[in-house]
């Protein structure tokens, strides 16, 4: 099956990033023009010049996903230079050290063992709040800056990135985990919201994945597992972690009306069979 994506307009929030930046470029080998949105706007500046470079067509715009009006003036922005989104990708989001705890299991003796770190009952509100925000009030903000047109037109894609933690919540990331299963809640929501102007509305839930973001906590300096990346990776069939080009088949599958014209409302795991075991 080939995905033609040409005279699309495709909007990836978090373009910046590892496994964003690699959506915005399978997207743009697939014919779509792609707006590569981030908060940072050098990170987005690299992946827009790297799409343009190889013969696609890309603009950098800079975007926070908690500021309706950063994201009204990117959405402007868009329109102006690419025209109106087709295809918009939720994918900015992450998780704050405020609102994990030091260790899996909380023990009696931890109660009052400063050396024990920080324990349930030490988590900041400010940090769990910011994660809850970066996860699903982003996404949930940059689908009303973006998806009016979308509406008025009568079809368009919206593909939100949730995760397995929103299936079977990890220990020591209760915020995380709770954000992206609110991520594949409104994921579901929206699809039943948005059936009748003809937006259809999924999700991509990855596995474990090596990003920025969790290196170090999953590999140390000279590349070997941690213990928590060696417990990931038994209790993942497949015995590797993804890599981006792992979650381009769901993406175009998704993005393409003629591939998933009649799929809606489905958060799709790309986990390499994590979820599906039990661990023995």
């Amino acid at each position: 099956m080939k995905v033609d994506l040409s005279g699309k307009v495709a909007v990836v929030t978090g373009g910046g990033g590892v496994l964003c930046a690699r959506m915005a470029e399978a997207l743009a080998e697939a014919g779509a023009k792609v707006a590569v949105l981030d908060l940072r706007k050098e990170a987005a500046d690299a992946v827009a010049d790297r799409i343009n470079s190889a013969g696609g067509t890309a603009i950098a715009v800079a975007a926070n996903v908690l500021d309706r009006a950063s994201l009204d003036a990117a959405a402007n922005e868009v329109g102006e230079k690419l025209g109106i989104c087709d295809i918009l990708v939720n994918g900015a989001g992450g998780n704050h050290p405020d609102g994990t705890t030091a260790r899996e299991f909380l023990e009696k003796d931890d109660l009052d063992n400063e050396s024990a770190g920080r324990t349930f009952f030490d988590l900041d509100p400010k940090g769990i709040g910011f994660v809850f925000n970066l996860n699903f009030l982003g996404a949930l903000l940059t689908t009303q800056a973006f998806c009016k047109p979308m509406a008025r037109r009568g079809n368009g894609v919206v593909i939100n990135i949730s995760s397995m933690n929103a299936f079977r919540p990890l220990t020591k990331i209760p915020a995380y985990s709770g954000a992206k299963a609110a991520v594949s809640n409104f994921t579901q929501w929206l699809a039943v919201h948005f059936s009748h102007v003809g937006i259809r509305v999924n999700a991509i839930a990855p596995g474990f994945f090596l990003t920025n973001q969790n290196r170090a906590l999953l590999t140390e300096p000279d590349g070997s597992l941690t213990q928590r990346g060696k417990t990931i990776l038994s209790h993942t069939p497949m015995g590797r972690f993804g890599t981006p080009d792992d979650l381009l088949g769901a993406l175009l599958f998704l993005a393409d009306d003629s591939a998933s014209g009649f799929m809606d409302g489905v958060v799709l795991p790309v986990d390499g069979a994590f979820a599906a075991y039990s661990g023995v």
